[in-house]
């Protein structure tokens, strides 16, 4: 079984890289230090030094992890290749929302760069994945724990 692809704008793959970077070079070699400094005290068995050490190596380790697998499954997105005539991820969209009585405007991302408190969804997103693939003029409904949101698609442009 192969991994989901996630799409990221250009800057936001190399954000991913140079994150991943640091980790590497910087944050591994300040976490060796930090663990052959605790070392050095003696006794590990009530050594909260090396304790704490330990948990931010694992710490570490996991997000650069994280960080490989993101960018081995990343899908840059080609500026030539999104449409406006059907929303997906790289598109800016215009919607009414008929529940609260008005217009917003959202940004479909991949969900490793999206940021909701300034209108940049993820298409993983309850309101995102309900927009994908729609067209100006249709109507979408979205479940959420208060009840259906309903919203009307106005305009469709890229990011």
């Amino acid at each position: 079984m192969s991994a989901k692809q996630i799409f990221v704008s250009k800057e936001g793959y190399e954000k991913l890289q140079s994150d991943l970077e640091y980790l590497i070079t910087v944050k591994r070699k300040e976490v060796s230090i930090a663990l052959q400094k605790a070392r050095a005290f003696g006794d590990l068995s009530e050594n909260s030094e090396y304790d704490e050490a330990k948990n931010e190596q694992a710490d570490v380790e996991g997000r650069i992890a994280h960080l490989e697998a993101t960018i081995k499954n990343a899908k840059i997105l080609e500026d030539d290749k999104i449409r406006t005539d059907v929303i997906g991820v790289g598109c800016k969209v215009k919607i009414y929302d008929l529940t609260l009585d008005e217009e917003c405007e959202y940004s479909i991302v991949g969900p490793t760069e999206c940021d909701p408190f300034n209108g940049i969804i993820s298409d993983e997103s309850p309101l995102g994945k309900a927009l994908i693939g729609a067209r100006i003029g249709d109507n979408v409904n979205v479940e959420t724990p208060a009840g259906v949101d309903k919203y009307n698609i106005i305009s469709i442009s890229k990011i």
